[in-house]
């Protein structure tokens, strides 16, 4: 696996890690991607698992790329961990399963993980200890909310009975009854408020190109994964609510991809770095399909087109762009029409199952071939 290293620019998020595990639904980014055998792939590298979904989909290439040195550790340490751990010691070593044995799970990944990531994770044994996929800013504040505020609002009988499989009908009648309580809305729209999220979950700078109030926002797509989707089925709904992976794991955790993820690992490269730099650069590559996690929310519009012309100049005809928008409307401007092509149609179905239920936009583009 190649490594190449460009340092990025002083950030209030560098040396730490903002999100341990990836939260898109990669069987939404997949679908969408469609993804060839031997296609090169360009993906923000983020906790790391949908840039292992790309490999487990038959990639032939697949460039993770981060400006954050911490995030990309985490994505090495799952490398390391998808080559020395069976499926089951990899699921208690993310945190998905319970474990008392971590720490000598790690022992046994570190001799193969670069300096770097090797010294990262020795400074942070505690992490390592609860579990690294609960490592993160964004998981922490998600921890906070199930610890210390959830249980005044839902016991946890009533959790678990949330999480339980039922009809569409009965989960309305379930929702409506007994979970959407006037003390639950008050705590979300507290809790996901611009402030508190801001402080505890992402960044205060993150929230610059959002307009009005999103709480309210977010609850409503809350209530989406809570009643039209089976929540029983959801790994980041479980997640939130019990600190654990229901048996609806995410897709480069299942095991039916975890052997075709550890047979593929030699085609991942790991840059460190701006997206913008390297799309600049163009480094003499063309891609099939970019994953771009949410990237494009945290900057302005005008920078936002800027960054997707550069992306086109590294694009193969028919490549395909996927990315998502939680609070801030992104999508191809109209002044890259004729080589941007809309999938909204598409887009809107995928969005509509898609269990990581917090975005409110999703969004499909393809590159234009020659003569269309």
């Amino acid at each position: 696996m190649k490594r190449t290293t460009t340092p990025p620019p002083p950030s209030s998020r560098e040396g730490e890690i903002s999100y341990a595990q990836c939260w898109e639904d990669a069987d939404v980014l997949l679908e969408a991607l469609r993804i060839r055998p031997g296609a090169s792939c360009l993906s923000i590298a983020s906790g790391g698992d949908n840039t292992f979904s790309l490999l487990a989909a038959g990639a032939g290439r697949v460039v993770a790329i981060d400006r954050n040195p911490a995030q990309l550790a985490c994505l090495e340490v799952r490398r390391a961990a998808y080559l020395e751990l069976t499926h089951a010691e990899f699921l208690e070593f993310v945190g998905s399963r319970p474990s008392a044995r971590r720490e000598s799970l790690y022992r046994r990944c570190r001799p193969i993980l670069p300096n770097d990531t090797r010294a990262f994770w020795d400074r942070r044994p505690d992490l390592v200890r609860t579990g690294i996929g609960g490592s993160g800013r964004f998981e922490r504040f998600f921890a906070l909310f199930r610890r210390r505020l959830l249980p005044f609002v839902h016991r946890r009988r009533r959790i678990a009975q949330l999480l339980e499989p039922r009809s569409l009908e009965d989960r309305k009648h379930f929702y409506e009854s007994e979970w959407d309580s006037w003390p639950w809305r008050l705590l979300f729209r507290f809790y996901f408020s611009r402030r508190v999220m801001g402080r505890l979950g992402r960044y205060p700078g993150a929230f610059r190109e959002v307009e009005g109030p999103i709480a309210e926002r977010i609850l409503k797509r809350a209530r989406h994964a809570a009643v039209e989707l089976e929540p029983n089925e959801n790994p980041y709904l479980h997640w939130i609510l019990t600190g654990r992976h229901g048996d609806a794991l995410p897709h480069a955790l299942r095991a039916e991809n975890y052997e075709r993820i550890r047979e593929n690992l030699g085609a991942l490269e790991v840059v460190q770095g701006s997206l913008e730099k390297f799309a600049s650069n163009g480094h003499g590559t063309n891609f099939d399909a970019f994953n771009l996690s949410d990237v494009f929310e945290y900057i302005s519009e005008p920078a936002y087109e800027r960054l997707l012309r550069s992306l086109l100049g590294v694009a193969r005809p028919g490549a395909r762009f996927a990315y998502w928008n939680m609070l801030v409307p992104r999508e191809r401007p109209a002044s890259l029409a004729s080589s941007l092509l809309s999938r909204a149609d598409e887009a809107r179905s995928l969005l509509a199952r898609d269990k990581a239920f917090f975005y409110s936009q999703f969004v499909v583009e393809e590159v234009a071939k020659k003569g269309s």
